[in-house]
């Protein structure tokens, strides 16, 4: 072998492994975020041997628009995606995704199940709305969940099972669901790749509607010692009507109380499915003494509603519960490792952080911010604010579209619905960790210099403008 391809393999195999795990449809409900009801084991090592951050935010808590954003570390106004149908090459063709650049870098890039956008269930088995210029090789498996979907109980028979709260405790091993599947064929792929580095994307679809795992997660969770969220009975009293997503119109759907408790219990059951193959992954990684030199990645699209507010289920909306995400993030050799970081950091800061991590060349002009320092320490000086927005369609409530962005810094949530003209919040997380109370408006609408100096660094983080018009107090 000649001298430049020696030294070029040592090079490429200096690089870090990149493990980059995505989990459809999943809310901060696990044990490393104080969850008391989650049993997640596995995500929680994963937690305490890497960062966890608690204050993370996606982008639009809505699968294509949060996905395309934190892959192409853009932001949804520059990529243009707000729904679920459009593709982001089709504003930005030449655009450079996360996995391209480390293709670009001398990775081996593959993904094994779902990363970009999938509709789920019908697309599982295939490429789904997916970016084949980020990938050299893609596996779509296709598990027995697929084909047991008549035996999934539908409490909202009018629609779909992918938009229903539906499940089913199957029968059967965790290898013959979907989810088993994708992580074993990403275990081959990392037993097969001999020449390090390699980038691998593994996208588990559970806990996304139907909510389907092997019979034995649901025995882990007694309906008896499940609750709904908690709210005050005039919590909806003081929220814009846009704030409440227009797939759920009706608090609860309408459904009976014991029937959204066995819906918290078939959410819960599926998130200790998706925990389980996670651990099956790490100890992979583990047996092929890859753990040194791996950087593993693991984040939720968006939150999710399991009856929060009286009744919301689901996500789209600009909540908490929504725009909040698990994101851990565990880098070989840094001090920070095993902490919890409360800093608050956007999904778009995860591309320019696993360049750094891999010292490989980011595009420039991303808008994120590279989380570095808080791998190293997560009690750094950072002053950071999270921007989400979701895009509400007309329906009988609204006579137009409205779009809603909302701003989180370490103490404030701030939301305007069409830039105010639909209705504005303003949540104090210092004393009202639930948002329960909406200061923007009523008796308590007395904090219009802390909304005027959120409001412009929404603006600006945004945009990059200023508001046109000073903020005009609401009454109720």
């Amino acid at each position: 072998m000649c001298d430049a391809a020696v030294a070029a393999g040592t090079t490429r195999s200096a690089k870090p492994n990149v493990l980059f795990i995505a989990v459809d449809d999943l809310a901060c409900t696990l044990g490393c975020y104080g969850d008391q009801v989650a049993k997640t084991p596995n995500i929680d090592r994963l937690a305490a041997s890497g960062v966890c951050f608690h204050r993370a935010y996606n982008q639009l808590p809505l699968c294509n628009p949060t996905r395309a954003s934190l892959l192409t570390g853009l932001r949804p106004d520059q990529i243009k995606v707000y729904d679920l149908d459009r593709h982001f090459r089709e504003e930005l063709p030449d655009v450079v995704t996360l996995p391209q650049a480390f293709q670009r870098a001398g990775y081996y890039v593959a993904r094994v199940g779902k990363i970009y956008h999938y509709n789920v269930p019908s697309s599982i088995g295939t490429s789904g709305l997916d970016d084949p210029p980020s990938w050299m090789h893609v596996v779509n498996p296709k598990g027995r969940d697929t084909a047991e979907e008549h035996l999934v109980l539908n409490t909202e028979p009018n629609k779909k099972i992918s938009a229903a709260l539906s499940w089913l405790a199957a029968e059967g091993s965790d290898e013959e669901q979907t989810d088993g599947m994708i992580a074993t064929e990403a275990i081959q792929l990392m037993a097969s790749n001999a020449e390090p580095p390699f980038f691998l994307a593994v996208g588990f679809f559970r806990p996304h509607t139907p909510y389907i795992a092997p019979k034995k997660y649901f025995d882990l969770y007694s309906t008896k010692n499940l609750q709904l969220p908690y709210a005050p009975r005039d919590d909806r009293e003081d929220i814009p009507i846009a704030a409440f997503a227009h797939n759920c119109p009706n608090p609860d759907y309408g459904l009976e109380k014991d029937v959204l408790i066995q819906a918290t219990q078939a959410y819960y059951a599926c998130v200790s499915f998706v925990d389980a193959q996670v651990g099956r992954l790490l100890d992979a990684l583990d047996r092929f003494e890859l753990d040194k030199n791996t950087v593993v990645v693991l984040w939720s699209d968006h939150g999710y509603h399991l009856g929060d507010h009286l009744g919301i289920w689901q996500k789209r909306t600009l909540f908490e519960q929504a725009a909040r995400s698990p994101l851990i993030i565990r880098a070989p050799g840094k001090v920070g490792n095993g902490q919890v970081c409360r800093r608050v950091v956007e999904f778009i800061d995860v591309y320019p952080s696993l360049a750094s991590l891999a010292d490989i060349q980011a595009p420039s002009g991303l808008p994120g911010r590279d989380l570095t320092s808080l791998l190293v320490d997560p009690l750094t000086q950072w002053d950071g604010c999270a921007v989400t927005q979701v895009l509400r369609p007309a329906d009988g409530r609204l006579p137009q579209p409205v779009m809603g962005c909302s701003i989180r810094d370490h103490r404030w949530r701030y939301t305007e619905w069409a830039e105010g003209e639909a209705g504005v919040e303003l949540y104090d997380h210092h004393a009202d960790p639930m948002e329960f109370h909406n200061l923007a408006v009523g008796p308590d609408s007395g904090n219009s210099d802390v909304i005027e100096r959120l409001r412009t660094q929404l603006y600006k983080r945004a945009s990059g403008k200023v508001p046109s018009t000073p903020f005009q107090p609401k009454r109720l």
